[in-house]
């Protein structure tokens, strides 16, 4: 029996997983037939998956945690059953900034934020403008985090604009905005058209930390976990293809054309291999850590977006269900850890941590996980992180 499931994607690397699903046969071999719907927004996603248009997609990773925090306009419940992958960000400025900054090296985001903080000192009469791709988004949170690290106000030294992926390089070729915070290609093709350069990545302010993932509806979990189960598998096995090397060609054929990102092969084969690299697989890239939905919660209550109290941070850690996903592949060779959450940044270096393998006891080599700043993130801690958190400001005046 063959299940129909349409599915709804921005056109990013990191939507990869789904796309190699449908084209390679992964998909189909689970008994799946995928339907991908490419989309020109996060919001369009977002409500078309309220709405019922689609019953999967690949979203951002805040984003069902805000929806299921009674944060959006369709009020909806989600599950988050697999992460899509890990990193794959970067923040991107003008060449202009990035000069008037002293280019500072790109894999050190306290240097670059903190010439950053320079330089608005130093220019008070105008007032920078960078984009990211929606206030629920990692984008957001991590640009934020990393101003702040830097002594910048994400509030009151810049401006903090919300414009879907594909839009943000024509923006600062524009010089509509000074710079942004986005998902490869879209980094790498302002790199390649000369237009921007990349001043930090994701994995450099935070190593290997979330980005997109799977959302279904509580409702499918709850009616049909044996299709659950079977959208894992299927994506796993398309993870696995993703992040071999020698498959790199022929994925970005498979992610160049136009039904798909739309963009020439070399420059997804340049994204894939460039600084802000895509990680599909290794390292446990595609677990739901409920240690990282409930740092992403720690930022929405930092920066206002969302109220605390301990039900909404039991909502946002229940959002992420390494459960599923462990029964999905209790039967696999696939390694997956024992545990549901971590200390975020604990692991300084690459380490095995405990996993289960087809049943029986496994190790997992994971991380490094370090945040930029040296901070720790322990889940059994939250109160006492929320309270260390310093520069927190009044919601920004995104505008949406």
């Amino acid at each position: 029996m063959t299940t129909q499931i349409r599915a709804g994607f921005l056109p990013l690397i990191d939507a990869a997983i789904l796309i190699a699903a449908r084209e390679m046969g992964f998909a189909e071999e689970h008994g799946i037939d995928l339907s991908l719907v490419r989309e020109t927004s996060w919001a369009n996603v977002r409500d078309r998956l309220a709405v019922g248009h689609f019953d999967a997609a690949h979203i951002l990773a805040p984003m069902p945690i805000a929806a299921n925090l009674g944060l959006t306009a369709i009020g909806q419940t989600l599950i988050v059953p697999m992460a899509l992958g890990l990193g794959g960000n970067a923040i991107t400025v003008s060449n202009d900034l990035h000069a008037s900054l002293g280019s500072p090296p790109q894999g050190q985001p306290a240097e670059s934020a903190e010439a950053l903080a320079r330089y608005i000192e130093s220019h008070r009469e105008t007032r920078l403008r960078f984009a990211v791709v929606h206030p629920f988004s990692a984008h957001n949170i991590e640009l934020r985090y990393w101003l702040a690290a830097g002594g910048i106000s994400p509030d009151q030294d810049v401006d903090i604009v919300v414009l879907p992926p594909a839009l943000v390089p024509d923006a600062l070729a524009a010089r509509t905005i000074e710079g942004y915070c986005v998902g490869e290609p879209w980094n790498t093709v302002a790199v390649l058209a000369g237009t921007g350069k990349i001043l930090t990545t994701k994995s450099a302010i935070w190593a290997s930390s979330p980005e997109k993932v799977l959302a279904v509806s509580d409702q499918i979990a709850r009616t049909d976990m044996d299709l659950v189960h079977r959208i894992i598998r299927a994506l796993t096995q398309s993870a696995q293809w993703c992040a071999a090397s020698d498959n790199a060609d022929a994925l970005a054929e498979l992610l160049s054309r136009a039904d798909y990102l739309a963009k020439a092969k070399g420059d997804i084969i340049s994204a894939l291999l460039g600084p802000a690299a895509y990680e599909p697989f290794h390292g446990a890239a595609t677990f739901p850590w409920q240690s990282h939905a409930l740092w992403l919660y720690s930022q929405m209550v930092r920066w206002q977006m969302a109220e605390h109290s301990a039900e909404n941070a039991e909502l946002a850690a229940s959002t992420y269900r390494p459960d599923i996903y462990r029964s999905a592949l209790a039967a696999t060779d696939v390694p997956v850890p024992t545990a549901n959450a971590k200390v975020e940044g604990a692991l300084q270096s690459s380490a095995h941590v405990g996993a289960k393998s087809g049943g029986q006891d496994s190790a997992l080599l994971m991380g490094p996980d370090g945040f930029f700043d040296n901070r720790k993130f322990d889940p059994d801690r939250l109160e006492d992180y929320l309270r260390a958190q310093s520069n927190s400001s009044p919601s920004a005046d995104l505008h949406i």
